[in-house]
């Protein structure tokens, strides 16, 4: 897609494996200048020209692997960081003791923050934490007992690296939301344009279709009552607005879809598709701008339970009846009123078509609303008309009463 190549192009994680590449080069070249002035002072000069030609043709050979994340591996970082150990536990064997007790450089010096910092781009913080812990452990090992020295550099390689993969991970979540962001305006765009050739042929051929119905009369005028149904829907199905995308499982800045199209049963939808269809001539729907998400089931039963008092509304309030479905998205429920401008319920018949086995109140809405662990609230007042509040809560409960964030 041309947003998420326009997103990598823009990543700010792919200068740091370069600069990463370019530091093990540099840091190599040191070690080995470090030992070459200071041949003199070792005393095993053998096990230390053996260590850099390990060093040196490990360093050369995996530059391609710290070309970016998908390269460096978990089992190249774990090689990697026992090379960097290795050289730092072998210093004591190759240089003289007095130079170690003396604070002097260990056999890879500073390359080993390479090797922590791969760690930190590759993995966050976390990742860094662990390398540089165990870098920590070898560097007092080698010297024997901690000093000044030993101790500031542990601490300063153990803060950049923890450093650094904080921001590596705050630039990845911004990043996916740049790109989930450049896809929804790409939906938008391709929604808009859809509107525009939507409005100017079949919108405009079913007002022409409405118009002309009335006008002859017959069955012309139920077929122009019908176009004038369907022309509501499909103008409030195109000004619904885009479903939102949300990022694939394993979250590095891969694939983003659509929510509510392809998640699973148990995936997110957005209940203002679900409720799209019931708009009519004779049913308005409002609700957010945003998309109003909810797990699969409960969006299913909760759109189910809205249809219910729809259906009770054509069957009781006249043909001439209006209804309202307004959704409201709070914090922590949502809430579905269904109106409607019919003559109402008489007192005491709810009960008693219950009684007489007519349950669409009792199971179609309210057992629904129970079952999700919400309440179905229902107001009528004869000659006014009646209103259900439909109530779902954003956290579910498990058996064992405690509450379960969805």
């Amino acid at each position: 897609m041309v947003g998420r190549e326009r997103v990598v192009r823009m990543s700010v994680e792919q200068p740091l494996w370069r600069a990463l590449t370019g530091y093990r080069v540099l840091t190599l070249l040191y070690a080995v200048g470090l030992f070459v002035s200071g041949w003199a002072h070792f005393r095993r000069p053998g096990v230390a020209v053996a260590y850099y030609v390990v060093l040196t043709v490990w360093t050369l050979a995996t530059l391609p692997r710290v070309a970016n994340a998908a390269a460096c591996t978990k089992r190249f970082l774990a090689v990697d960081l026992t090379v960097a150990l290795t050289g730092i536990l072998l210093t004591p064997v190759a240089d003289s003791p007095a130079r170690v007790l003396d604070g002097g450089p260990t056999l890879p010096s500073i390359w080993t923050a390479g090797s922590v910092l791969a760690f930190a781009i590759k993995g966050g913080w976390r990742w860094a934490a662990v390398a540089s812990t165990l870098v920590a452990g070898a560097n007092l090992a080698e010297r024997g007992a901690p000093a000044r020295d030993t101790v500031h550099n542990v601490v300063l390689v153990w803060v950049a690296s923890i450093a650094i993969g904080y921001v590596v991970e705050v630039a990845r979540a911004s990043e996916r939301t740049l790109a989930r962001a450049l896809e929804i305006e790409a939906a938008t765009r391709e929604r808009e344009r859809l509107a525009r050739d939507i409005h100017d042929g079949v919108l405009q051929v079913l007002a022409m279709v409405q118009r002309r119905g009335a006008v002859l009369g017959g069955e012309a005028a139920e077929l122009g009552r019908l176009a004038g149904e369907q022309e509501v829907a499909l103008r409030t199905l195109v000004s619904a607005g885009p479903a939102p995308v949300a990022p694939a499982a394993g979250g590095d800045g891969g694939a983003v879809h659509a929510a509510g199209e392809g998640d699973g049963p148990g995936g997110p939808l957005d209940l203002r598709l679900l409720l799209a269809p019931y708009a009519s001539a004779r049913v308005s729907l409002a609700g957010p701008g945003a998309a109003v998400l909810l797990p699969a089931p409960e969006a299913r039963q909760l759109a189910a339970a809205v249809g219910a008092a729809l259906d009770n509304v054509d069957r009781h309030a006249g043909d001439g009846a209006r209804a309202w479905i307004l959704v409201e998205d709070e914090p922590d429920e949502v809430v579905v009123t269904v109106r409607d401008d019919g003559p109402g319920i008489p007192e005491g018949r709810l009960a008693q078509a219950e009684g007489e086995g007519r349950l669409g109140v009792a199971q179609s809405i309210r057992g629904r609303l129970r079952d999700l662990g919400g309440r179905a609230e229902l107001l009528s007042v004869p000659g006014q008309g009646t209103e259900v509040e439909l109530t779902v809560p954003k956290q579910a409960k498990d058996p064992r009463g405690k509450a379960e964030r969805r």
